[in-house]
């Protein structure tokens, strides 16, 4: 449940857009507006306002409609489609995350790269995928998101594979991704799932470090495990998305820049708007417990 403070960060934020919450202001567009392809020398000038192709794809899958069901004020969604599958293959919405994200490690005071993390995964319908796997365990019939986190939550890579593919199969992919991309991480948090003599000796040859969190034996109903929450709440962030619900793509690619379009949003916003942050919220209520229990 949101805080009145909470409540009025958001709704200062609202009066900022255009049209809709999902619109991006004033503050976050100065951000990623060098980020956008330059315009051809040559040819016919271009007519395509960017900004707005942002916004229709925020709202696409913020609010989990149709391509043909975007309002009239985008334009026409043939426009915004080609564009959108063009920005994708330049990896432009991976790019504005991946920005934001170090931006964001930065303010809270931490270094621009992680050096420790969190994996897990998540089996997800996939009506429309063109290829689909059972998951046993779970019972659906779609594909799974291999995440990984920083110790804060923040979205450092995914990998989307059929449902059927194990968590520690899936683990090793992620090894070798975080390698390349994360050259610095070295600590990862994962649960039992992962523990497989396969996924270990690969973590050695990849010089990592894999702590396995397991559940107490003796603890009885639900139970908050050290590191394993916030990769469960990067989650619940994500389908807060109504688009990321299911995975509504034929495409791997196309799914995996919608995950991107909606944790680059969110960093985005944490960034332009960073008066009254969650972060300055927890702080500013840990203080107070702690003066409270001086009393």
């Amino acid at each position: 449940m949101w805080t009145p403070a909470q409540r009025g960060r958001m709704a200062g934020i609202t009066r900022k857009t255009k049209r809709y919450p999902s619109d991006l202001t004033d503050e976050e567009w100065e951000r990623i507006a060098p980020l956008m392809p330059p315009a051809n020398r040559r040819g016919r000038k271009r007519t395509t306002d960017f900004r707005e192709i942002i916004n229709a794809l925020r709202y696409l899958v913020r609010s989990g409609c149709g391509w043909e069901m975007l309002p009239v004020h985008f334009g026409p969604w043939q426009t915004v489609y080609w564009w959108f599958r063009r920005l994708m293959r330049r990896f432009l919405f991976q790019t504005i995350h991946d920005v934001c994200l170090m931006l964001d490690r930065e303010a809270a005071g931490r270094e621009t790269s992680p050096s420790g993390g969190v994996i897990d995964s998540q089996s997800i319908k996939a009506p429309h995928a063109k290829t689909r796997g059972y998951d046993a365990g779970k019972k659906i019939v779609g594909r799974k998101r291999h995440i990984a986190v920083d110790t804060d939550g923040r979205l450092l890579l995914v990998q989307l594979t059929t449902a059927d593919i194990s968590d520690s199969a899936g683990g090793q992919m992620i090894l070798d991704a975080i390698r390349k991309r994360w050259p610095w991480v070295k600590h990862l948090f994962a649960d039992g799932a992962y523990d497989r003599l396969q996924l270990m000796d690969k973590a050695t040859f990849l010089d990592f470090t894999v702590e396995i969190i397991r559940r107490s034996e003796t603890a009885k109903g639900f139970e908050i495990l050290p590191r394993r929450w916030v990769v469960e709440r990067t989650f619940g962030w994500m389908i807060r998305w109504r688009r990321l619900v299911k995975d509504y793509e034929q495409r791997i690619d196309v799914a995996e820049a919608m995950i991107h379009i909606a944790m680059g949003s969110l960093m985005l916003r944490r960034n332009a708007h960073p008066s009254i942050s969650k972060r300055a919220l927890i702080k500013s209520h840990v203080a107070s417990y702690s003066f409270f229990l001086t009393l």
